[in-house]
């Protein structure tokens, strides 16, 4: 029997999720990075990230079939990469999209490896992956004028493992769930 809406011929589209791979913040460093955004705020106005979405997307997937985790889940299974020290102590703003963002002004061999194994598992099992390089980031405010970039305090942030995020809008912003975790060496 069909559902309701649907015809018997028809069938159902499996359930998708908005997912992407990040580098997720412990407790410590989070609180670092909101205190930034507060300090990037005050110069340049705009609006501040809220503490629970801070995170470096690695890969995004957007708009993916439920199905698919356990194919995700096997992608990043194959990296292996060792943990890391990344230091975040550059703040920018990109005009276009009117963000003001924290990144690194080097970025460490370990992270480039991150991100190339896995975005190398995620075309070979068929995703699509942004043939852009990686700059790794931190969004810290949106809708902003930016402005001189004022020199700031560093964030060191030890990386030591990644994460699958499944990302919903809701109309105070976008809620995001950390579905699974995986270890760095």
């Amino acid at each position: 029997m069909a559902e309701p809406g649907q015809s018997e011929s028809s069938p159902a589209t499996p359930p998708s999720l908005r997912l992407f791979f990040a580098l997720w913040p412990d407790d410590a460093t989070r609180d670092a990075l909101n205190r930034t955004g507060k300090w990037l705020h005050q110069h340049w106005g705009g609006r501040r990230m809220r503490a629970d979405t801070l995170h470096i997307t690695l890969a995004f997937l957007g708009s993916t079939p439920a199905d698919q985790l356990d194919v995700l889940a096997a992608c990043a299974d194959a990296v292996k990469t060792d943990a890391f020290e990344l230091v975040l102590d550059q703040a920018g703003y990109w005009r276009h999209k009117r963000i003001g963002w924290l990144g690194a002004s080097q970025t460490p061999p370990q992270h480039v490896d991150l991100v190339g194994a896995l975005n190398a598992a995620l075309q070979g099992a068929g995703f699509a992956v942004d043939a852009r390089p990686h700059v790794p980031h931190v969004t810290l405010l949106r809708n902003t004028a930016g402005g001189e970039v004022p020199a700031c305090v560093q964030v060191n942030w030890s990386v030591s493992d990644f994460v699958l995020v499944s990302s919903r809008t809701e109309t105070d912003g976008a809620r995001y769930e950390v579905i699974r975790r995986w270890p760095l060496s």
